[in-house]
């Protein structure tokens, strides 16, 4: 009798619980896009030069998707048997890491006096500037211990340089890590983004294109700048013109230039927060997609597949999955192919079959101002054709 008794009061006494705690929201989008990724892939880290190209174009929700997934998308175009030479050379980066090791050197005693010079004439010059040691461990190790040594660096008056931070900004719900070339504290306590690139620069100006993709690659380092000194206060300037610094003509001596960002600023804030969420594409996916290079390629395929694409033809210069995309588009005869302005012009018109169609009157809403201009555009080519005696032109007055 005892013995039940005993058993039956063990039985009545609370039970720990077991269960394993629900996964936060965080944590359960970390997994997911682990589970896109591959098992034991490594993530590819985001860079201010993706991003940049990322809010060039905001509607591709598979560059959002694999970005966001830390997919290294050239290893995953040579396994969809496309791809892409994007990127640059060994030479380059070779010459490139060169340049910057020479503008650095002497305890960046060259490039606080471009800074000084380009951007803050009326400080004091900057003689023994701080060079506060960013190392720590992993990403957030070194973004927390650039933060603390910003603040220090306000705190503390005169120059400051920082080699390399580290970055953080929230892009589409997931996190990305930047690493400026430097980032310069004046004696305001104001911060400048330093951007050292080994194209020329010729009689005191460089090629627009390239100060183009360095001013956008400069105005995603200034939004993450900003994210930092909004948790200060009060709340240190983020100054909008950067210093871009380049080899002086066919030398390499170190030049620079001011360079005004807000503009691209403004349109980099705007699209990024255009992005649809990666939480929301991941969860449109079906169960087991997966983007492993090590997968076969008809499954690869289906994966990518299942992501819609918005290419144009600049993604052949910014995404190492343009050339499939390319191709893609062209089996379905998409308009955008052509050129984002020519969409724009077409309206509802999304294919080439449609804007043939709508151009021979053999469909669309005539009232639609496309296909009017279209029309009308056809119908000056059969009058010119004829005029000119084509033999082409019975065949468009047949279409007609």
């Amino acid at each position: 009798m005892s013995e039940f008794h005993g058993s039956a009061s063990r039985s009545s006494r609370p039970q720990p619980d077991r269960t394993p705690p629900p996964r936060t929201r965080t944590e359960g989008l970390r997994q997911r896009l682990a589970e896109l990724r591959g098992p034991d892939v490594p993530a590819k880290a985001l860079d201010a030069r993706a991003l940049a190209a990322l809010a060039a174009n905001p509607g591709c929700r598979r560059r959002a998707i694999l970005d966001g997934a830390g997919v290294d998308k050239a290893a995953l175009a040579s396994a969809l048997g496309a791809p892409s030479g994007f990127g640059q050379s060994q030479f380059a980066l070779t010459r490139g890491n060169a340049f910057e090791a020479k503008v650095k050197a002497d305890g960046g005693a060259e490039l606080l006096r471009l800074v000084h010079a380009r951007l803050d004439p009326g400080a004091e010059p900057p003689a023994g500037a701080a060079l506060p040691d960013l190392s720590a461990l992993g990403p957030e190790g070194r973004t927390a211990r650039t933060a603390l040594a910003l603040r220090e660096a306000v705190d503390a008056g005169g120059w400051t340089l920082l080699d390399h931070p580290m970055l953080a900004l929230d892009v589409a719900g997931s996190v990305a890590f930047l690493e400026p070339d430097a980032v310069v504290v004046h004696p305001d306590g104001s911060w400048t983004v330093v951007e050292i690139k080994s194209f020329p620069m010729l009689d005191g100006s460089a090629d627009p294109a390239k100060v183009g993709a360095a001013a956008r690659q400069a105005a995603v380092y200034v939004l993450a700048l900003e994210a930092v000194a909004a948790r200060l206060d009060p709340a240190p300037r983020v100054r909008h013109r950067v210093l871009l610094v380049c080899p002086k003509d066919f030398s390499n001596l170190p030049t620079a230039s001011a360079v005004d960002v807000r503009k691209q600023r403004a349109v980099t804030a705007r699209q990024l927060a255009r992005l649809t969420r990666v939480e929301e594409i991941a969860g449109s996916l079906p169960e087991g997609t997966c983007f492993a290079p090590d997968r076969p390629a008809e499954e690869l395929t289906a994966a990518v597949e299942a992501v819609p694409a918005t290419y144009a033809p600049e993604c052949l210069s910014a995404c190492e999955l343009a050339f499939h995309c390319r191709e893609r588009s062209r089996e379905a005869g998409a308009v955008t192919r052509l050129g984002r302005p020519l969409r724009a012009e077409l309206g509802g018109l999304t294919t080439v079959e449609e804007v043939l169609a709508a151009a021979r009157g053999e469909a669309g809403d005539p009232v639609d101002p496309a296909v009017a201009a279209l029309r009308r555009a056809a119908a000056l080519r059969a009058e010119a054709l004829r005029a000119a005696g084509h033999p082409a032109a019975a065949e468009v007055a047949a279409c007609r």
